[in-house]
């Protein structure tokens, strides 16, 4: 077995030691950084999230899988940067103001970050307009707003037309969830996509980048 064959097995399995040894292993053998990436670390993390869309992993597993991710990355980081590697895309993530859960937007950061996306996390409770300015500085292609109340979700309405409001619809996008969010919701507020759980959130978000 390769090595980046036993950094994705290790990776599933969610053996952050073993997958920091492994980076490391393969960068002395002169592997090129971004194949560790690609074919490493990103492959474990995406036969996760393929498990976890068809709940053959529940929640737990992606944890662990996330942070044998970041031990690997840790090492992986200053190499890329190095090699010029650029991530898929960035991501603003946030919970909708009103909204103080945070458990499903970190399992779309972690989702996002192993689907080779920089990750800027705005955090819980946050306004329309924060949003935006964090898709500014960051220079995001993308914003996702998450909500788990109903109460909460019109505040994603606010988000798409913050965007439109700074002339910046179209160069950045919005893709909500959230459990009681629905694609009807989405298209009736204009957002440019819609996930039903958090493996499906990294898909869409590289069909909204035209990444693969």
């Amino acid at each position: 077995m390769s090595v980046l064959e036993q950094i994705t097995e290790n990776l599933i399995k969610g053996k952050a030691k073993d997958v920091k040894e492994l980076v490391a292993k393969a960068v002395a053998e002169k592997i090129k950084p971004a194949d560790i990436l690609n074919k490493g670390l990103l492959s474990g993390m995406s036969i996760i999230g393929e498990r976890f869309k068809k709940n053959e992993v529940y929640v737990p597993e992606v944890l662990i899988a996330a942070r044998a991710m970041k031990a690997g990355m840790e090492q992986l980081k200053p190499l890329l940067a190095a090699a010029g590697v650029q991530p898929k895309g960035t991501v603003v993530v946030g919970t909708v103001k009103g909204d103080l859960h945070d458990i499903g937007k970190n399992l779309v950061c972690m989702m996002l970050e192993g689907a080779g996306f920089k990750i800027v996390d705005a955090g819980i409770n946050v306004e329309p307009d924060k949003m935006v300015q964090l898709a500014k500085e960051n220079n995001a292609n993308l914003i996702g707003a998450s909500a788990l109340l109903t109460t909460t979700m019109t505040n994603m309405k606010s988000v798409v037309e913050a965007v439109k409001a700074a002339g910046m619809s179209g160069k950045v996008k919005v893709m909500i969830g959230g459990a009681p969010v629905t694609q009807a919701f989405a298209d009736e507020i204009g957002a440019d996509g819609y996930a039903p759980d958090a493996a499906s959130a990294a898909d869409l978000a590289k069909k909204l980048s035209g990444v693969k």
